[in-house]
């Protein structure tokens, strides 16, 4: 019987071939925080260890409240860039920056046959490029730094399989939130996901970030799509170092595997107050709203921003929506000025905010009233997460929000393509 990826990978990493099921102790080629290593710091200075023990391996991104927003937080990215510079960290990114799983892989730390831990649920995004990457808690974070070693538990592997073609208006974040919606926000607990089949071969790597991006949302311990020619090319430029492309064996061993033929896939809306709560947007149009949000993790990316611009390209939006535009990264503001997105989204009456996580994480810009609605493009919709706890929070496509704000409701964003 063959190996899944996540077995091969950490089969590697233990020095033993294992399997599915097995607790090991591995060291990763990288572990990432943001603005929670104030916290880790903590939790490492409790340890009474003076020195981290890799701090080459150790990337840290300001982007969850940049700039600070009160005192506290300013006062935990102070203590966090004089523990950076006391360490030693080499690979430090500032408020500036973006959000820190834009910023990892535009960097080049996701490569393929990488083991990555993230102290953020969302560090599975990297398996888009053939890395073995998983979110980790504040206190085993603080662990991997006094040790460089943590222990898992080998995944079982679920394999989603993707054919046919992507209809006209329909995209990667229709895709899983079908599957989301389809199979529960528990379906992968502690398992691997592998996205494969014709049509995940299809997707652009930005588009393969949105599925294991939220891989997180089926419970997943990690996502992954085998590398190929398009992600070779996005490494010709950016790769640092010697990486190890690993794919599963033909006959390798899966808890399941489950067939989606996207041809007839129809734009799609998480709505309130979970994520598995999804519905064709046909089933919500028409539904009013208050804010729109485009950007984040999950699809704040220039192909993102290109799909909104185009909707939004000499109009106005609804004159009862606060329309805000998130991108991802400094790099993926660059190229959006460059395109003239930005114009486009400032004449048709968005607000563009400096890359960072910002409003999805519901700490400051963009927080939500009692009682008021957003749609947005981000990855979570739990009560509060944006704000009061009596608003209500609507996931979808770029292009569905763009439409939607538009029109000042819910709406099929085929209209407008």
């Amino acid at each position: 019987m063959g190996l899944t990826f996540s077995e091969k990978v950490l089969s590697r990493k233990a020095g033993r071939p294992v399997r599915a099921g097995e607790v090991i102790t591995v060291a990763p080629d990288y572990y990432l925080s943001h603005d929670n290593s104030s916290a880790i710091i903590g939790e490492f200075k409790k340890l009474g260890l003076k020195k981290v023990v890799a701090p080459g391996k150790i990337v840290i991104v300001l982007d969850h409240i940049v700039p600070a927003a009160d005192e506290k937080y300013a006062q935990n990215h102070k203590v966090i860039r004089e523990f950076v510079a006391e360490q030693g960290i080499p690979n430090f990114y500032d408020i500036h920056a973006g959000v820190c799983h834009q910023v990892f892989s535009e960097a080049s730390f996701a490569l393929p046959g990488r083991v990555i831990m993230g102290s953020d649920s969302h560090t599975t995004t990297y398996g888009a490029f053939g890395a073995f990457s998983a979110g980790i808690g504040r206190t085993e974070m603080a662990s991997l730094w006094a040790t460089d070693e943590i222990w898992l538990r080998v995944p079982e592997t679920l394999r989603i399989e993707l054919s046919g073609r992507l209809p006209h208006g329909v995209y990667s974040k229709d895709v899983i939130l079908k599957i989301i919606g389809d199979n529960g926000a528990d379906r992968a607990n502690y398992e691997a996901v592998e996205f494969a089949g014709p049509a995940a071969a299809d997707l652009s790597l930005a588009s393969r970030m949105v599925l294991t991006n939220m891989a997180a949302e089926m419970g997943a311990k990690n996502g992954y799509f085998a590398p190929d020619d398009k992600t070779l090319d996005w490494l010709k430029a950016r790769a640092k170092g010697d990486y190890e492309i690993v794919r599963s064996d033909p006959d390798a061993n899966y808890e399941a595997v489950l067939k989606y033929d996207v041809s007839g896939l129809e734009p799609q809306i998480a709505c309130p107050h979970t994520v598995d709560n999804v519905k064709p947007v046909t089933a919500v149009a028409g539904k009013p709203f208050h804010q729109a949000l485009i950007g984040t993790c999950t699809n704040g990316r220039l192909e993102d921003l290109e799909v909104a611009a185009r909707i939004l390209k000499g109009k106005k939006i609804h004159p009862r929506v606060r329309t805000l535009v998130l991108p991802a990264s400094r790099e993926v503001y660059l190229d959006a000025l460059k395109k003239g997105l930005i114009e486009i989204f400032l004449e048709a009456g968005c607000v563009i905010l400096n890359p960072g996580c910002g409003p999805c994480l519901g700490a400051h810009e963009g927080i939500l009233a009692p009682g008021e609605v957003v749609v947005g493009t981000s990855n979570r919709n739990f009560k509060g997460r944006m704000g009061g706890r009596d608003s209500e929070i609507y996931l979808a496509s770029p292009a569905t929000v763009a439409a939607s704000a538009l029109e000042g409701k819910i709406t099929d964003p085929r209209t407008y393509l």
